[in-house]
């Protein structure tokens, strides 16, 4: 087996601040499954993240052990990643406050979703809020990450990650890789099932606008039903229909069968036929993935095994980075 030093280094991970969508698992982990055998994979739970808007400490805790185990459930193996949840690597916070001091307050006040979030809140929005992507920039520096799986909501993000990163190694000398964004060769992006237009997004207020991964299947069978196609009848894979685009990506994504192939099959067949069978192919995905999640979850113990393992082989690594940073910023070493 390769050398896993000799292994690209990918970075990534999900904030447990609500249940997941089809979206999270269609466009994300369904492919970092396929990534594991061919990049050293650090993939976190990011708590962290979660707390820069108010939550329940209960649904917090409960959300971060579903979330992990929706990780396990959906075939990422913890033998060959590094599974961690992100606060019990304390590298993370004390890399980021670092980095915040080599960080300017104009860049991060040009972020797009802190512009567009502080218009709503005004004086009262968080200041965690303004400065979570210098946190972000710590999770992905840390493992000298070379690749980092980014949608197009997060490529700002990572822009100011290279940015921080090439500062600190003009300033101090090198000690970060400066990483790259990895855009999958397959990944759906998933759209809202009423405003096709729209990603699918679980903060939505419309229920039936998204598919969560732990829906039952008759709730997935009346969302996809009631999804918006348009009076056309025809089942084509164009801009000009964006609801039966979005059915036909989730199909794709799911049998991994190109849009173009299934259009092909629903020749002279309406929306019906076309719903019914993203419904069943969605249930005949999504349930072994469900009953793991149960599974898992009623397993307390084995489950902190596998989350104290990864903060162990995490914190090994970030601890490394930290410490050069420490150092060459002239701290005395501990």
């Amino acid at each position: 087996m390769e050398n896993s030093e000799a292994k690209k280094v990918i970075f990534s991970g999900i904030q447990p601040s609500g249940d997941l969508t089809i979206g999270n698992y269609l466009g994300a982990i369904k492919n970092w499954v396929k990534l594991q055998d061919e990049y050293n994979s650090y993939f976190c739970v990011v708590d962290l993240h979660a707390i820069t808007v108010p939550q329940k400490p209960a649904d917090l805790r409960r959300r971060t052990l579903e979330l992990l185990s929706i990780y396990l459930a959906c075939g990422i193996d913890p033998e060959k990643n590094t599974l961690f949840i992100q606060s019990h690597v304390p590298a993370h916070s004390e890399g980021a406050w670092l980095l915040t001091c080599n960080s300017y307050i104009g860049e991060l006040s040009r972020m797009t979703q802190y512009k567009d979030k502080s218009k709503k809140a005004g004086d009262s929005v968080g200041a965690g809020l303004f400065t979570y992507p210098v946190l972000m920039a710590a999770d992905i520096l840390l493992y000298q990450t070379d690749l980092v799986p980014v949608g197009k909501d997060q490529i700002q993000h990572l822009e100011l990650a290279r940015d921080i990163a090439a500062r600190f190694n003009n300033t101090y000398s090198p000690t970060f890789k400066i990483p790259d964004g990895y855009v999958p060769k397959t990944g759906a992006k998933i759209m809202n099932l009423q405003e096709p237009t729209k990603k699918m997004s679980k903060s939505d207020d419309n229920l039936n606008s998204f598919i969560l991964i732990m829906d039952p299947p008759d709730v997935i069978r009346k969302k996809i039903s009631r999804a918006v196609t348009d009076s056309l009848g025809i089942v084509n894979y164009t801009d000009d229909q964006p609801g039966v685009k979005n059915l036909l990506n989730i199909l794709s994504a799911i049998t991994e069968k190109s849009p173009e192939t299934l259009v092909k099959k629903y020749e002279g067949k309406g929306y019906a036929e076309l719903k019914a069978d993203v419904a069943e192919a969605l249930v005949n995905e999504l349930a072994p993935i469900q009953a793991k999640v149960n599974e898992l979850l009623k397993d307390k113990k084995a489950l902190e095994a596998i989350y104290k393992e990864g903060a162990s082989k995490a914190s090994y690594v970030a601890n490394k980075t930290l410490r050069k940073m420490q150092k060459k910023i002239g701290f005395i070493p501990r």
